[in-house]
Formats: structure tokens, sequence, C-alpha cells
């Protein structure tokens, strides 16, 4: 079906959700979803790494049922993949946003992630997600600052920290200041053309409040999201703040952007619950290794220490059923609601979540495997 005539309803894959959200979105904010570092090296083997891992599929086993339940940190999730937390969701949908994700999330019975750069309150996803939800902080200068946003996350009943390390700078994207992007957007002389051509996403932003860290109403007149960051995050610090934060959170908490063991053996020492590997999607330091080529030897190193999450790439139900065969506890998915939600808001995030677990459920149907969790690195073929 031509990508004019489809609706959100309709798309059989991310692929076809990565069309319309492209279709709806200035090319700016297209793109700052779609880019990544320098020569998008890690983007794209992000997702190609996948299909050099092979499956192998059992014969004449009874798959009339299957479950896609799973249980991460005593909390139970009806499926084995959750939403990764990503900044500023209303850039991609300016009336439902982070709001669109949280209901969807919550619908379908799965853990929602929400970016410390939410557009969104913490109070407000609280209320409207009553699932299990987690935080995501970065490293900022301001320690008062941290404790009394801990405090704002407890009360509103988030029930895991995830503190992102992978970004002591921001990475080089080119395809931001190519196309005059910034957080609100701008319209000036570089994306005047592109929003004009975007009528129905203009009216939206226009008629909507500002995109801004709201959770942080203490930042300056007019600053945006990108200047906050620089202003306050902390490119000093070591491995005693993550110690430090798990001791000031009490709770479940994970460190996100591990790419090899022996750092995954450092995150234990410090206390860590989860280890979340990640590249920040292909986003932060171009040609480093595909998240799924880290997963087998961090799996092998917290050897049962920790639970182990893992992100980048994946646009298949069949690329989850690999990282959970590698040692995955529970994998996040980004970019795929993203395309959903700039495609048709929260009925696109329905969407997105619904050809992965339909996709997920077939590939263990065709693996002859019944629960997630006999899914093991004996079905998987990797490359040589």
């Amino acid at each position: 079906m031509h990508t004019r005539l489809m609706k959100v309803e309709n798309a059989l894959n991310i692929s076809d959700l990565r069309r319309l959200a492209r279709r709806r979105l200035p090319r700016m904010v297209f793109d700052y979803i779609d880019g990544g570092a320098d020569d998008e090296v890690t983007l794209r083997e992000n997702s190609s790494r996948f299909s050099d891992i092979k499956l192998k599929h059992n014969v004449l086993v009874d798959v009339s049922k299957v479950s896609l339940e799973r249980q991460i940190f005593g909390q139970e999730s009806r499926l084995p993949f959750l939403i990764s937390p990503t900044a500023s969701s209303r850039l991609f949908h300016p009336r439902e946003g982070e709001r669109g994700v949280a209901k969807a999330a919550s619908r379908a019975g799965m853990i929602y992630s929400i970016s410390t750069l939410g557009s969104v309150t913490i109070e407000e996803i609280g209320e409207i997600c009553p699932g299990p939800k987690w935080f995501q902080v970065y490293v900022w200068r301001d320690r008062e600052m941290m404790t009394g946003l801990l405090d704002r996350i407890r009360k509103a009943g988030f029930s895991g920290l995830i503190l992102t390390v992978d970004m002591p700078v921001a990475g080089n994207r080119e395809r931001d200041p190519r196309n005059g992007f910034s957080i609100p957007p701008k319209i000036n002389r570089k994306t005047a053309f592109q929003a004009a051509m975007r009528p129905g996403y203009l009216l939206d932003l226009a008629q909507t409040p500002p995109i801004q860290p709201v959770n942080f109403p203490k930042t300056k007149g007019g600053e945006g999201i990108i200047e906050f960051v620089n202003r306050q995050f902390d490119n000093t610090v070591t491995w005693e703040y993550a110690a430090w934060l798990k001791e000031a959170w009490g709770g479940p908490f994970m460190v996100k952007g591990i790419s090899h063991g022996a750092d995954a053996e450092r995150a234990i020492a410090a206390g860590v619950d989860g280890i979340w590997i990640s590249n920040h999607g292909g986003r932060q330091l171009d040609t480093a290794p595909a998240s799924i080529d880290c997963l087998p030897e961090i799996a092998k190193a917290v050897a049962g220490r920790a639970s182990v999450i893992m992100d980048g790439g994946i646009r298949r139900g069949s690329d989850i059923a690999k990282a959970l065969a590698l040692g995955a506890d529970m994998v996040g998915i980004g970019r795929p609601y993203l395309y959903g939600l700039a495609a048709g808001g929260e009925a696109g995030v329905d969407r997105a979540i619904t050809i992965l677990k339909e996709e997920l459920r077939r590939t263990m149907q065709l693996m002859g495997v019944c629960r997630v969790g006999d899914l093991s690195a004996e079905q998987i073929i990797l490359p040589k």
C-alpha cells in the first residue's frame, strides 16, 4: 500500500510506521529521531547485525499456547520488552507526547520508562500510568536538585531508577545542524520551508505549550533542552556517583550505557541491580559495537548477579527473541515506538507494540518455544 494511503492501523511492520512518521514530521524533527552520530556506522549496525544471527527451530512442539510474560526486579510485565526513555516525546507528537506513550504502555501491561528530559511532568505520568514505571536520569552537577527529584519520583509511584552514563558530552549528530534543528523547534530561514511542508504538525506545535524540560521549573527563561543539558551535566564524576545514587534512591537501580564486561563488573561493584547495554541508539560514539554484539560477553560476565537489559536496533520481534536467547532479561525499544507516536499518537504507539508482540509470538511458535524463559543460546547461530 502506498504510504500516502496507509493508515496507522494498517501498518504491517515498524518500517511502515517509520514511513508514516516521515510523511507527518518536518525533516528536522524526523531526522532527530532517525539520525545518529558522525557517519552513522553504529546506527546502521545496531539493526543490521541482527540479520547476521540465525535462529534454529524445534519441530513437533505444541505451540498452541505461548507466554510472553516476564518478571524483573519483582515487577510483572506481560511483555519481555519495555519502553526505553527518550527525551521530549512531545517533539514528535506535540499534543500527546509522553502521555500517549505511557497510556499505550500501561494498556499493554509493559514497563514504561520516562526520560528526565521529558516534556510532561513526573506527577502527570504517575497519574495516567498505574503500571510499573522507571525514571531515567543523567549525572547532574546539582546533587541537591537530584535529591529533590528522587523524592518526586518516589511520590509519583516510580519503582526503578536508570542512570545513563554514555553521554559525557553530546555526540556529533550532523543532521541536526544541517537541518537547523533545535529543541524546542524554531522557525527560521533554514526551517521555514520544512515547517510549511507539514502544516498539521506546525498547527499542533502552535496550539500546545512550548516543548521544555518541564520537570525543572527553575530553568532559565527561554532556555531550551540542549542548553539545559550542557549547563547541568557533570562530566567529571566517576563510579562513586553511581554508588551514591544507588544508596540515595534505595530501590531497583540500573546503569545504562554499558558496552563491555569490565564496566559491567564495575557496575556490580557499585551495587547496581541492572546492567543496561546501550550505545544511545548510535547517537554518541560512532563505530561503537552494536548492542547485540556486546550482549554475550556482558551476560557471561554478569552471570546472574544483576539483571541484563539491552536496547539498540530492535525492528522486529525476531530481534527481541535473539536478544533474549543471548542473555537479556528484558529488551528496550526506542525508535519503534517513536515512529508510531509520530505517525499517529497513542494509536501509533499501540500499533508499534502490537506489531512487535505479534512478531515475537509468531517467531517463538516457529522456533518451537512456548515461554520467553526457554529461549536459549542453543537456538542461536552467531556469525563467524
